[in-house]
């Protein structure tokens, strides 16, 4: 602001002057900063920015705060797209964050949690889930990605879009408020081909759901498979296990694989077998059985194909239920995707420590994928996610959040 001399301080003496001009600066770094806090208000609720912290290289990372006009809040940072918690109601109107995660940008740059490495809310690029051996070829090019996952490549590789910065636009439409997030891709990153144009819509409607809509495109063929990875527990994040959690998966089959988590081609019907969720079944019920399967994954890691039926490729059809008891919370996912990653936490053991001081143990969590099969560049049978010049990559998963005393259709 400038305090260049102005008509109206003419006949001000220099003490009503200076005080004056201190309001008027006082002000004007009191809207400066109100600006900054609230990014927009609407009728449906509202987005607040605020620092979360700096990357090593100095660049500043935010936070965004949605909330909608039923209370539910949800904040999610530009770093790695990662949603950092999720408030919503029990069958008595009490919230709780029910998104595992952390409070500081430092713990998900820790060394610690890069080891564990379990991905906690974050945006998954290029490629979701496992590539063999982190190859693949394409219009008779071999390519090679890091093998981070044992020989395997795993969600994109060492630098994945989970650990970039994104660009990020806040907004406000009649479905309720959200997050435009956006993130170039050059070539030759993490080893895949062509420069890929990502840009990925987070919208907490009044309807309480979560809207992840999936946009990219290439100036090369490549594989793109992108998917969410949040944890929930819908007791409250820290709060016990998941096994108690029923889950219903629309998926009559699944695909099987080898001890190293790769698909073996095979798409096995779930009928008789732990992986039966087509009706809601608690988590915990079967995961213990003696089953190959289950040994592979040290429980439920596997890739579950969904009923589609006759549905057009961009129509939302239900993956899964998932209702825990005890609060009475759920969640529905409805997807545009052809199967979906049921993940019960197995590889978490109480090293990590999460938002309100708890650790994260043994299944405490549990993570639905929804994407395109694992391995799909290497296996022909499997639908493609290779994307060419000139098309448009799309996918949509709703998350809807509701309280009941029962799992009920």
């Amino acid at each position: 602001m400038s305090h260049a001399y102005h008509p109206l301080f003419q006949t001000w003496s220099p003490l009503l002057l200076s005080a004056a001009v201190a309001v008027l600066t006082l002000n004007t770094a009191q809207a400066q900063s109100s600006s900054e806090a609230a990014t927009s208000t609407n009728a449906h609720g509202a987005v607040q920015k605020s620092l979360f912290g700096h990357l090593p290289d100095g660049r500043a990372v935010d936070v965004y705060r949605l909330t909608n006009a039923n209370g539910i809040e949800l904040q999610v940072t530009n770093y790695g797209g990662i949603i950092l918690s999720l408030k919503t109601p029990n069958m008595a109107g009490e919230f709780d964050d029910i998104a595992l995660g952390f409070d500081s940008l430092e713990a998900y740059l820790s060394d610690e949690y890069r080891q564990a490495n379990p991905y906690f809310g974050a945006i998954i690029g290029r490629y979701g889930n496992r590539i063999a051996n982190g190859q693949f070829s394409l219009n008779g090019e071999q390519y090679t990605l890091a093998s981070n996952d044992g020989n395997n490549h795993l969600h994109g590789g060492q630098q994945g879009f989970d650990k970039v910065l994104w660009q990020a636009e806040p907004f406000e439409n009649d479905e309720g408020t959200g997050l435009v997030l956006r993130y170039t891709s050059e070539d030759g990153e993490e080893g895949y081909p062509g420069r890929l144009e990502t840009e990925v819509t987070y919208t907490l409607t009044d309807k309480d759901e979560l809207v992840v809509d999936y946009r990219a495109v290439t100036d090369k063929a490549t594989p793109v498979n992108l998917t969410q990875h949040s944890y929930f527990n819908l007791k409250g994040e820290g709060n016990d296990s998941i096994l108690d959690h029923q889950l219903m998966l629309n998926a009559p089959e699944f695909t099987p694989v080898n001890d190293t988590l790769i698909p073996t081609g095979e798409l096995r019907s779930v009928d008789g077998t732990p992986f039966d969720f087509t009706q809601a079944t608690p988590i915990g019920e079967r995961i213990e059985q003696d089953n190959e399967q289950l040994a592979f994954g040290g429980g439920y890691d596997h890739n579950f194909v969904l009923a589609r039926g006759n549905a057009a490729a961009d129509e939302l059809v239900v993956a899964a239920k998932v209702w825990e008891p005890q609060s009475g919370r759920m969640v529905e996912i409805t997807t545009t995707e052809p199967a979906i990653q049921f993940y019960s936490g197995n590889f978490l053991n109480g090293d990590l420590t999460g938002k309100q001081g708890q650790t994260y143990g043994h299944r405490s969590g549990f993570a639905l994928e929804t994407q395109h099969y694992p391995d799909s560049p290497n296996q022909e049978a499997f639908p493609s996610t290779i994307l060419a010049p000139g098309d448009t990559y799309r996918s949509r998963t709703i998350y809807r959040f509701s309280a009941q005393q029962d799992f009920a259709p």
